[in-house]
């Protein structure tokens, strides 16, 4: 009776630990535009990556006329490149004000004619996920396993440097 209360209060500690850690999808971030050179300055609320330290919030609002209007930020950020036992799997990302708008993987297994066929179908099959999910939680796919879990980690790194 002993053993069976310990093991239950160590799986809930370590199911407490486990679901408490922080991870990129529970970061806060704000974005902040600079309109007047176009650029896009990001505070992490754990580190900045941005060009500027500090943040100042808007009290009043006004509605924006159309010469006013500022335009749209655009970056691409490119995620690390996953190595495979098949080859190396590397996605890029285009971000417009915090929307992902296009992913693309610019490296994938292409060494033989299977990786070929499998990634001629599987990598657009991607892409798509991804702009439907907004996020680096897509499903994987059957039969390009490998690809997917690397591209999901390409992908994952990407979107953290995005901020999203």
């Amino acid at each position: 009776m002993r053993r069976i209360v310990i093991a239950i209060g160590s799986t809930l500690t370590g199911l407490v630990l486990l679901f408490s850690w922080p991870t990129s999808l529970n970061k806060t971030v704000a974005a902040a535009a600079d309109t007047s050179t176009g650029t896009a300055t990001t505070t992490d609320s754990s580190t900045s990556t941005g060009t500027s330290t500090d943040t100042t919030t808007p009290t009043e609002t006004a509605t924006p006329t159309p010469e006013a209007t500022a335009e749209p930020v655009t970056a691409t950020y490119t995620g690390a490149s996953v190595s495979t036992r098949y080859g190396d799997v590397q996605v890029q990302v285009t971000v417009t004000d915090g929307v992902v708008t296009a992913a693309d993987a610019i490296a994938y297994p292409t060494r033989d004619r299977e990786s070929q066929q499998i990634n001629a179908w599987a990598v657009p099959a991607l892409n798509d996920e991804v702009l439907a999910a907004q996020s680096a939680s897509i499903d994987m796919l059957s039969h390009a396993t490998v690809t997917s879990q690397a591209y999901i980690a390409s992908l994952q790194d990407a979107l953290d440097q995005a901020g999203i």
